[in-house]
């Protein structure tokens, strides 16, 4: 009989065979909100930045499980808060800084390597005799906190003059064989957040903090060839916890505020 009856010679699923369309990447167009609610903390709330596609996939001929949906990396990150002439505090990935590795899994750190496991991906499982379609979408933006004190003193004194932070991150749409890991991109999209502060700390809270620089993001680029996924996209740590809060005084060794987890 040969391989007539065997599922194990049914066709596989090929990049060629899946269909995506209405490719969507956009960033709000609307300025950074800056909160000064607290006495303690400013807190600043970027516009949302959302990919969303629709996927049409081929009939599933095994007995398999694929999963199709975003993943997302840091892949350069900038993040001082200055306290006039005393010094930054500054959100630190070592490895990324370092030039160690070219990507941060970016997960929510329970998915990976997911951006997440809602709205972001779908779970199709075999034998499936027709055509599934359906979308998987994602949003991201920050909404830190930045102390106006200086961080490693015990102070609450308003000292913060500036923040500024310049992010960017690569986000791919992924069909993976949950059985073989077989990965095929489907998309890569390019994106980055960019935020300028500045702060006058002897003003009453409330109207310390104005936006400088350009106001709206640069949109997302949608590229029009795959870019491949560094291993450290896929799996632990994420950014969240790979990141350390250094003190990087003017004058003085940087001393470690907070540690990676």
């Amino acid at each position: 009989m040969g391989c007539l009856q065997s599922v194990a010679c049914k066709p596989r699923i090929k990049r060629e065979n899946i269909v995506v369309y209405d490719v969507s990447a956009t960033i709000d167009h609307c300025p950074t909100v800056i909160e000064e609610n607290s006495p303690i903390v400013l807190r600043y709330k970027t516009p949302y930045f959302m990919a969303s596609a629709r996927i049409l996939m081929p009939p599933i001929h095994r007995n398999e499980a694929w999963v199709v949906g975003w993943i997302q990396a840091c892949t350069q990150m900038e993040f001082y808060n200055t306290y006039g002439d005393l010094g930054m505090s500054s959100w630190e990935l070592p490895e990324l800084r370092e030039g160690l590795v070219k990507a941060i899994s970016d997960s929510d750190g329970v998915s990976y390597p997911w951006y997440g496991n809602t709205t972001e991906t779908v779970t199709l499982s075999g034998p499936t005799s027709k055509p599934s379609c359906f979308t998987v979408s994602m949003n991201d933006n920050f909404y830190p906190s930045v102390t106006w004190a200086v961080p490693v003193s015990e102070s609450n004194v308003a000292l913060l003059t500036r923040i500024k932070r310049d992010q960017s991150f690569t986000t791919w749409l992924v069909a993976l064989n949950m059985a073989t890991q077989e990965k095929i991109l489907l998309q890569t999209v390019k994106w980055r957040m960019k935020v300028d502060i500045a702060v006058d700390p002897s003003k009453p809270l409330g109207s310390r903090a104005r936006l400088t620089g350009r106001v709206h993001q640069d949109q997302p680029k949608v590229l029009t060839h795959m870019e491949s996924i560094p291993p450290n996209a896929l799996g632990k740590p994420n950014a969240n916890d790979a990141q350390v809060l250094m003190w990087r005084p003017k004058r003085g060794p940087p001393l470690v505020v907070i540690p990676s987890k």
